[in-house]
């Protein structure tokens, strides 16, 4: 009986958001922009609970949850910017940190050592990942006309990498999962000199960067609970099975708060100049895949570790570089791109790695051709 009124209820949500967006729309259109706010969110909402129920869409759920929190902080950023004296911007680093450790515990030294198991792969990776979403990047910025502080955010985003999804992208597509793991691994542990001192080259025409403060940041957010989990789970593996099971869930969380927070806090300017800034971080993300894809392919890799390196170098760490706008205390203008390109590598990545999915690699192929 339970199952069969789920059931029902679950034909219904789709109609429900369908609904909601309509009367959304409609209050927009007659410029009701306040009162559209709890439509708005519940649309987004009703989309996330048809998601879950759904077999093939469930991944997208996630996404939609972040929309309803950005919705969220656009109407109602005073609800999201702090307590009494107390700022939320103030979690941002803490929740980083926590992030990091969970990613540390879920690394183990294999994965440093499949480096030397596939030499090449990792080079070409992250040759392609220092180089690509830098250089993209910079020129977006330059090109982009946004404000100073908001077109180093776009830097910022190139020069921070390895998205957390990576892994679960190449996952989900059937992709070079070992080779995704050993390059977020390789890559997250050089972040801390290589991202200053690109910042340093690319984007001190827009802000002063302190590389050696810079340094020093990165290495507390990313550096010491990476060792810290990666020493947790050497020494303490299997032994605290609920702290494995808790921080995918948790890292989703804090990811989904440091966004709502920034957000908020950068509420006004991102009204301003919102569809510019969406449209150069989707162009920024998209080059990632296609020029890291096509890079690999000019280096002779095979098509599985292609759509790794493609994931690998598309899907930025927007965490970091949110991480480090506050620390640069630009939260509100340098950390409004990463903003962006979170949920937005969320969308792509799926779609490509469910496209993938369905797409045999061209190995596959010529196996499936001397067989026949």
């Amino acid at each position: 009986m339970t199952l069969h009124v789920n059931t029902k209820i679950t034909k219904l949500l789709p109609i429900l958001a369908g609904l909601l967006g309509l009367t959304s729309a409609v209050l927009m259109v007659l410029g009701q922009w306040e009162i559209s706010g709890p439509f708005v969110i519940a649309f987004f909402l009703a989309l996330v609970l048809f998601l879950r129920s759904t077999t093939h869409f469930s991944g997208f759920a996630f996404t939609f949850v972040i929309f309803a929190a950005v919705a969220a902080s656009l109407y109602y950023p005073n609800i999201f910017i702090g307590v009494g004296e107390f700022e939320f911007k103030g979690l941002i680093v803490p929740l980083l940190m926590i992030i990091m450790f969970g990613m540390g515990t879920s690394m183990s030294l294999q994965d440093f050592v499949q480096v030397a198991k596939m030499p090449k792969g990792v080079f070409i990776g992250l040759a392609l990942q220092f180089t690509i979403m830098p250089i993209v990047g910079f020129g977006l910025a330059v090109s982009s006309g946004l404000p100073p502080e908001i077109a180093a955010g776009i830097i910022l985003v190139g020069c921070s990498p390895s998205g957390l999804a990576s892994n679960v992208m190449a996952y989900i597509s059937g992709a070079n999962l070992a080779l995704s793991l050993s390059l977020t691994a390789v890559s997250t542990m050089l972040a801390p000199f290589l991202t200053p001192l690109y910042m340093s080259v690319l984007a001190d025409q827009f802000v002063p960067i302190d590389a050696m403060a810079m340094f020093l940041s990165i290495s507390k957010i990313v550096l010491l609970p990476i060792i810290a989990g990666l020493i947790f789970n050497r020494l303490l593996h299997g032994k605290f099975p609920i702290i494995d099971a808790l921080m995918p869930k948790v890292s989703m969380i804090g990811i989904a708060v440091i966004i709502t927070i920034i957000t908020a806090a950068g509420r006004d300017s991102l009204l301003s100049i919102g569809l510019i800034l969406v449209a150069v971080v989707l162009l920024h993300n998209l080059c990632g895949y296609l020029l890291g894809y096509w890079g690999a392919k000019l280096a002779r890799m095979d098509d599985a570790s292609c759509r790794t390196i493609a994931f690998e170098v598309g899907m930025q760490n927007s965490g970091l570089a949110s991480g480090i706008a506050l620390e640069m205390g630009k939260v509100a203008s340098m950390g409004l791109a990463p903003a962006v390109f979170g949920p937005m590598m969320n969308i792509t990545g799926s779609s490509l790695a469910a496209w993938w999915r369905g797409k045999p690699d061209e190995s596959d192929k010529l196996v499936d051709k001397e067989s026949a």
